[in-house]
């Protein structure tokens, strides 16, 4: 998990919006490059924009189905080829195993720090309710940080999938979980929707019996987490690396260590970001949620 753990740091605190690294969205630690877009970098990119990452990841996918050609057919390698090897056999990694397929797992991922660090602003404002919310339920305290993975912390945040809110509660999850929600929407009331995911996550945690797969029912639901166990066992570094479905996706897949690096870095803003926060920092960290 640390690969993936640390590669979420990076997006969270390292990388500004501007910047996109260029990696494999199997083995986190393999990143070709970080390139930065020139000029006025906003939120949302422009298709100018766009289409540079895109030319990007083209160009590493081509030099990566190359190499695998070369490998293929014992050709001779140059510099720049072993230090792609040198990348990819990184921790001991079978490079048979690596190498092959690695032109179709070429993802870009921008950075989020400017984001992220506004987040953490904005969690001033709630933290000490959102913890007490989930002391009350009798799970741990840091739980209050899944509005980082979420939504950033912003309030009126909506997904394409209809999701809503600072802890993005589709219409039936609010109903099942949230407070009140079948007679009015309260999917925009951050502490209604806190205590709708105090409520979701206890019973997640009662039906998956361990805090990695029910945090990341969150966003693969009970269901998903339930074949995973019962496809891969319950060792959920082995879910991530081998359990196979379609809709268990790179963000399934790195749910749990956004989490965990949203978590650390909550703990000990200043260590990330040391120009400081707008309304300082806000969360102690308390729980303990290694993988078991």
């Amino acid at each position: 998990m640390q690969p993936a753990v640390e590669f979420w740091r990076k997006t969270y605190t390292q990388w500004h919006r501007s910047e996109v690294a260029i990696h494999d969205d199997r083995y986190l630690d393999v990143i070709y490059e970080v390139m930065v877009l020139p000029g006025y970098v906003d939120e949302s990119l422009t298709d100018l924009q766009k289409d540079m990452v895109r030319q990007r990841r083209d160009f590493w996918k081509a030099q990566l189905s190359m190499l695998e050609s070369k490998a293929r057919y014992n050709s001779p390698l140059n510099a720049n080829d072993q230090q792609i090897l040198a990348k990819l056999a990184n921790g001991g990694r079978p490079l048979n195993t690596v190498l092959n397929g690695a032109s179709e797992r070429v993802r870009s991922q921008r950075g989020t720090r400017e984001r992220f660090k506004r987040g953490l602003e904005i969690s001033a404002r709630y933290d000490r309710q959102f913890r007490q919310i989930f002391r009350n339920a009798g799970l741990p305290e840091d739980l209050a940080c899944l509005p980082h993975v979420e939504s950033s912390f912003q309030p009126a945040a909506r997904s394409s999938a209809g999701a809503v809110g600072m802890w993005q509660f589709t219409k039936g999850a609010a109903k099942r979980f949230m407070p009140e929600s079948n007679r009015v929407d309260r999917r925009l009331d951050p502490f209604a929707s806190a205590v709708g995911a105090s409520r979701y996550l206890s019973y997640a945690y009662g039906q998956l019996g361990d805090w990695p797969a029910a945090i990341t029912s969150y966003n693969h639901g009970i269901g998903g987490m339930k074949r995973a166990h019962n496809q891969v066992g319950r060792d959920f570094a082995r879910i991530v690396q081998n359990y196979s479905s379609p809709a268990f996706g790179f963000a399934s897949r790195n749910y749990y260590a956004q989490f965990l690096a949203a978590r650390e870095i909550a703990s000990n803003p200043m260590a990330y970001f040391p120009e400081g926060l707008q309304n300082g920092p806000a969360f102690v960290s308390s729980g303990n949620f290694a993988a078991e």
